[in-house]
């Protein structure tokens, strides 16, 4: 069973940077994809980023060129360095990664913007 961390989520004012983390408990290289999603309590849980094995890289129109997905694969890890941040950002982001039959997802990591 595949475990996913996320951390580097905090308070940041409008305008602000946050890079967010995700390790993975197992190696990264063998999930055909990976993403990064968020939700606000009561709201449906939205995509921010995914990306497929070999595949191409889809961010979410409200986040193209302010976000970006790396990973490094040495660390297992995948990052999500989010810039010129918007109140409108504030959620929960949660990690995925999918592959091997398997769907997993981290427990989350709060993201505030807030002046």
């Amino acid at each position: 069973q595949e475990q996913l961390v996320e951390s580097g989520g905090g308070l940041v004012q409008p305008g602000g940077s946050l890079r967010l983390s995700c390790a993975a408990s197992g190696s990264i290289a063998s999930f055909n994809g990976m993403g990064w999603y968020r939700q606000v309590p009561g709201k449906e849980r939205e995509r921010v980023v995914s990306f497929t094995t070999g595949g191409a890289t889809n961010y979410a129109d409200s986040v193209k060129g302010r976000f970006t997905i790396s990973r490094e694969n040495a660390k297992n890890t995948v990052y999500l360095q989010m810039n010129s941040l918007k109140p409108e950002d504030t959620a929960i982001y949660y990690c995925n990664a999918y592959g091997g039959g398997g769907y997993y997802w981290g427990k989350g990591t709060l993201v505030t913007v807030s002046s």
